[in-house]
């Protein structure tokens, strides 16, 4: 075919970058060769992950850093199946990733013929873990919905977006289509009249508290000036973490979950949660079905859906969160409400909850890299991360111990943020475990020349599992695990690779592993790290 020929890849490739997509992640193959024909046309970096779910994990990891989403090119059948388990991920944490699969003919589809990749309906399969799948069915239509798909990114709450392109499609002629953009839709804003009725409940509370998620990441700023205009203790979420600096009086610095939190919640008169689903994995973490609300509630979302889950407001406000502070600012007088007198006390009552060993574990990580974003995984030190880590700034933490709860995301998705922020200190925090579901991808950190900190954290089994046995009065089953020779497997990649016996070891190491263009693989052995 003539390369000088705009196919349908070929004009996909040029919408993507024209929609600001630099990076894509994919495995080549043999469906997808006219996007591959493109990519060189275009800007686009191209990462060859070594399985389909690394570049999902990757670009969920670009995108929880970078707020800006990237793009997977996937096959059909296994390669877009392969992937569907990182875009869960995805959805549950509200990141954006771009996902296109080539598909069979149309007129090959749904009959069983045995051809390569064949799956019966694509589209249906991966709307399980898409906010939108949409099988494109001319290439004319491009330009409309690669719009859509940004406009989701941009507009709503975003996630995961499936497009699903036939090969007749793909390789069609579409020297007629333009790759023009569409303008995004401004996000929503809020309704004057429930801010004015919020501020009137705000401006009466005696004692308010403020509920920050995910989706106020982007309005630290005026998330800030807000909890201190209330003189509100605030709680952060998992994916709020770094919103409020760490030293903030007003910053309550452990998870909602816990008793001495959940007291304040039952005793406040007003709560106001901004970007907030009120979720299990946030609000009882503990899985007793203890978290309850003691006042009233005003909550502000940039998805109505969303308003109508998990607790019922008195107040709902359909917004996007900067959009929606920045309005309710103007409306409310400062008012001295012992804000930090009340989130001293609660620190006071959650200091015995602090497991020394894993602070100081985490301690020796922002000592060696202070500005660094840390990528964990389901394990013992993520967990406590997950609860008791407080970042510096927004966008610097993310794990897969809360949410959908993916085993193998932290490596991949490291390495994804990596790309995203190159002059950011990454941290990869996985356990044995986790790491043997994705060590492969330490092949594409070398190939792509990628110095980020991999800390293994080895116990040689699954702890969390092993320990949930025991609350059940069993014996562990399948807990204890053998593990291989984690900084062997690790030189054979072609990674830097060392074990630290303790926390002088680790940041020396986390300290050193900047001065190299590859991975640094560090190994801990959590005997050596819970005696010290």
């Amino acid at each position: 075919m003539n390369s000088a020929i705009q196919t349908g890849g070929v004009l996909l490739a040029k919408l993507m970058e024209a929609y600001g997509i630099d990076t894509a992640f994919g495995i080549p193959g043999t469906h997808t060769i006219e996007l591959y024909r493109g990519l060189p046309q275009t800007s686009i970096r191209h990462v060859t992950p070594r399985h389909e779910q690394g570049a999902g994990f990757m670009a969920d990891g670009y995108a929880r850093v970078s707020g800006r989403p990237a793009a997977c090119v996937t096959v059909s059948g296994p390669g877009a199946l392969n992937i569907a388990t990182a875009m869960g991920q995805a959805l549950q944490d509200s990141v954006p990733m771009l996902v296109i699969s080539a598909d069979n003919n149309r007129h090959e589809k749904g009959l069983g013929e045995g051809r390569l990749h064949e799956t019966t309906d694509l589209q249906r399969a991966m709307e399980q873990s898409s906010v939108w799948a949409h099988t494109v069915s001319r290439v004319d239509e491009l330009p409309m919905i690669l719009a859509r798909a940004f406009a989701i990114f941009h507009s709503q709450r975003p996630g995961p977006v499936h497009l699903s392109m036939p090969l007749d499609v793909i390789t069609a002629d579409a020297s007629h289509v333009t790759a023009e953009t569409w303008p995004l839709p401004s996000r929503p804003s809020a309704n004057h009249a429930a801010i004015s009725e919020a501020a009137q409940l705000l401006s009466q509370a005696k004692k308010p508290v403020l509920a920050l998620g995910g989706g106020a990441a982007d309005a630290a700023e005026l998330a800030l000036a807000l909890a201190e205009k209330l003189d509100a203790p605030t709680t952060l979420t998992h994916n709020a973490k770094g919103i409020l600096p760490p030293e903030h009086p007003l910053l309550i610095n452990s998870s909602p979950s816990y008793e001495a939190v959940r007291e304040l919640y039952q005793e406040a008169d007003v709560i106001l949660g901004i970007g907030t689903e009120f979720s299990e994995t946030d609000y009882d973490f503990f899985f007793d079905g203890g978290f309850a609300l003691g006042g009233k509630l005003i909550r502000i979302d940039i998805d109505s859906t969303q308003l109508c889950r998990n607790a019922r407001p008195d107040i709902a406000i359909q917004s996007d969160s900067a959009a929606a502070i920045a309005a309710l600012l103007p409306e409310l007088e400062f008012t001295a409400r012992a804000g930090a007198q009340r989130s001293q006390n609660i620190r006071e009552k959650l200091a015995p909850t602090v497991d020394a060993n894993y602070q100081a574990f985490l301690d020796a990580l922002f000592e060696a890299l202070p500005e660094a974003a840390i990528l964990g995984d389901s394990t013992q030190p993520a967990y406590f991360a997950a609860a008791q880590l407080q970042s510096r700034s927004p966008r610097r933490f993310a794990s897969a111990a809360t949410g959908y709860g993916t085993l193998g995301y932290a490596l991949p998705a490291a390495f994804g943020a990596k790309l995203a922020k190159p002059e950011l200190p990454v941290i990869s925090l996985i356990g044995d475990g986790g790491l043997q579901f994705t060590i492969n991808e330490l092949s594409t950190a070398v190939e792509a020349q990628l110095p980020v900190a991999v800390v293994v954290w080895n116990n040689q089994r699954y702890e969390m599992i092993a320990q949930n046995f025991e609350t059940a009065g069993m014996e562990p089953i399948a807990c204890d695990i053998h593990t291989p020779d984690f900084l062997g497997i690790a030189k054979a990649y072609g990674c830097r690779a060392a074990r630290a016996e303790n926390l002088q070891q680790l940041v020396e190491l986390l300290s050193e592993h900047t001065e190299h263009a590859l991975p640094t693989v560090i190994e801990v052995r959590e005997v050596d790290f819970l005696t010290q």
